[in-house]
């Protein structure tokens, strides 16, 4: 891969309940849209306390392997949703 090709990775967080209001975010490496007041506030303070676990282990969220990422994610409260079997 070519220095100018490098690996980029970015959280993407949607908000579905609404008040009304339009509500947009980003930061370094997410995008949050949407959401009531709460659920954006809530979205905001996961992707910042993602990246600040990112951060002590010393990575970026491109660098980071699924298995760290769904291990982080857990850690701050995200739950993982299965598809429904019939």
């Amino acid at each position: 891969m070519s220095k100018s090709a490098k690996k980029k990775a970015i959280m993407l967080g949607v908000g579905l309940d609404s008040d009304g209001h339009k509500r947009i975010t980003t930061g370094e490496n997410f995008a949050l849209v949407g959401g009531s007041k709460e659920t954006h506030e809530v979205m905001t303070e996961k992707a910042v306390k993602i990246n600040e676990k990112l951060a002590a282990k010393g990575k970026k969220l491109e660098e980071a392997s699924c298995e760290e990422l769904d291990e982080i994610a857990h850690a701050v409260g995200l739950v993982r949703h299965a598809p429904h079997k019939n």
